[in-house]
């Protein structure tokens, strides 16, 4: 998937920062080098097991996930948007968010969103897809 993605977090209708304690325990064990600092983002490049890769930068209440890999790198930046109770924004525009999220999302933004128990690579596939290759 030669594609970006935008992770987001809302709270009573506002941009809301990550925690970096979750983001750092999710990525750091699968980055490739350190965190980097560039222009106030973290930085970092991931590979996964299998040898998949994608960047990912961290700035306040968004996260660009920019050109993911096809294959187990997908796993992690689920678990990256499940653990932050992230809302990921779709190519489409769709926002792909949990359900508990739905009174926190900016106003007018609920219409396009799709609201899931849980974010996992099923709910992803079935939001985003159909794709011509498997995720993972």
């Amino acid at each position: 998937m030669g594609c970006s993605l935008g992770l987001y977090r809302f709270c009573d209708g506002e941009s809301a920062d990550f925690d970096m304690d979750v983001v750092r325990a999710v990525l750091s064990p699968v980055a490739v080098v350190s965190e980097g600092v560039t222009d106030g983002a973290a930085e970092y490049w991931i590979r996964a097991a299998d040898g998949s890769e994608v960047e990912v930068s961290v700035t306040g209440g968004h996260i660009s996930v920019t050109r993911p890999q096809a294959g187990a790198v997908w796993k992690v930046v689920i678990e990256l948007a499940d653990r932050l109770r992230a809302a990921i924004l779709l190519p489409d525009g769709a926002l792909l968010c949990r359900e508990e999220m739905r009174g926190h999302l900016p106003e007018g933004m609920e219409d396009d969103a799709v609201l899931v128990p849980e974010i996992t690579l099923a709910a992803l596939e079935r939001a985003a897809g159909p794709f011509t290759h498997p995720l993972t």
